[in-house]
C-alpha cells in the first residue's frame, strides 16, 4: 500500500508545477477562454490519473516481467535465442509506446501523409529491435559500451552526410521518443535480468546503457526513410 501512496505522491509533484504555473499565466498574461481553460484542468486530473494508474502497472507486472525473462534467457545457454528475444521484445514494446505515436502522427499531418504514420511507427520499432538484439550481444560477450556508442553514433553521422536536412532533427526527435514510459521501464529491466545470471548480482549495472544503445535504433531508421523518400 505505501508503494501506491509513493506512486499517487510521484505523479502529484510531477504534474503540480505545470499545473500551477499555467493558472498563475491565466490570470496574469494569457486570459485563456474559460471552457479551454475547464478542459486544461479537466485534461490536467485525467492525465493524472492515467499517469498515477500507469505508474501502478509498470511497478506491478511490467518490471518484474521484464527482469523475470532477462533472467530466464541466459539459462538456456541459447546465444540466438537470447538475441532473438531481444529483437522481438524491443520491436513489439515500442510499437506499444504512446509516444512514438504521438510523433508519427504530427510528422504524418506536417508531411502531408509523405511519410505515412504506420511506416515511421514500425521503422522505428526496428530500429528499436537491432539495437536491443545489439545491447543483448554486448551483455552476453561482455563488449565494451564505450566502443558500441562511438561506433553507432559514427554511422550517424556519416549517414546525415546523405540526408535530406528536414529528416534530420525528426530522427533525433525519434531517438527520444524511444525513452518513453512504456519502453524505459521494460528494456532496462530485461537488460539488468540479462546482466544479473551471466555477470552475477554484484555487476547488474552491466545491464544499464541499454537504453542508450537502443536510442541510436530510430535515428538511424528515420534517416534511412529520409534517404529513400527524399
Amino acid at each position: 500500500m505505501s508503494d501506491i501512496f509513493d506512486q499517487l505522491k510521484e505523479v502529484v509533484m510531477a504534474i503540480l508545477p505545470l499545473a500551477v504555473v499555467i493558472i498563475i499565466l491565466q490570470y496574469t498574461l494569457i486570459g485563456l477562454p474559460p471552457d479551454l481553460f475547464f478542459r486544461f484542468i479537466a485534461g490536467v486530473v485525467m492525465v493524472g490519473l492515467g499517469l498515477f494508474l500507469f505508474l501502478v502497472g509498470v511497478h506491478i507486472g511490467l518490471l518484474p516481467i521484464g527482469e523475470l525473462i532477462g533472467s530466464t534467457l541466459p539459462k538456456t545457454n541459447k546465444i540466438w535465442l537470447i538475441l532473438s528475444v531481444g529483437f522481438v521484445l524491443g520491436v513489439v514494446v515500442t510499437i506499444a509506446e504512446p509516444d512514438v505515436r504521438v510523433l508519427a502522427s504530427q510528422i504524418d499531418d506536417v508531411s502531408g501523409g509523405e511519410i505515412p504514420n504506420l511506416v515511421l511507427v514500425y521503422s522505428v520499432a526496428l530500429g528499436v529491435g537491432f539495437f536491443v538484439m545489439t545491447a543483448m550481444a554486448r551483455t552476453v560477450f561482455n563488449i565494451p559500451l564505450k566502443w558500441l556508442l562511438a561506433g553507432g553514433y559514427s554511422i550517424v553521422g556519416l549517414l546525415a552526410l546523405f540526408t535530406p536536412a528536414t529528416f534530420i532533427p525528426i530522427s533525433f526527435d525519434a531517438g527520444g521518443v524511444t525513452t518513453g514510459p512504456m519502453t524505459v521501464p521494460f528494456i532496462l529491466a530485461l537488460g539488468v535480468g540479462v546482466a544479473s545470471v551471466l555477470r552475477g548480482k554484484s555487476s547488474t549495472s552491466d545491464g544499464f546503457g541499454l537504453v542508450a544503445l537502443a536510442s541510436i535504433g530510430p535515428i538511424l531508421a528515420v534517416m534511412v526513410l529520409g534517404v529513400i523518400y527524399g
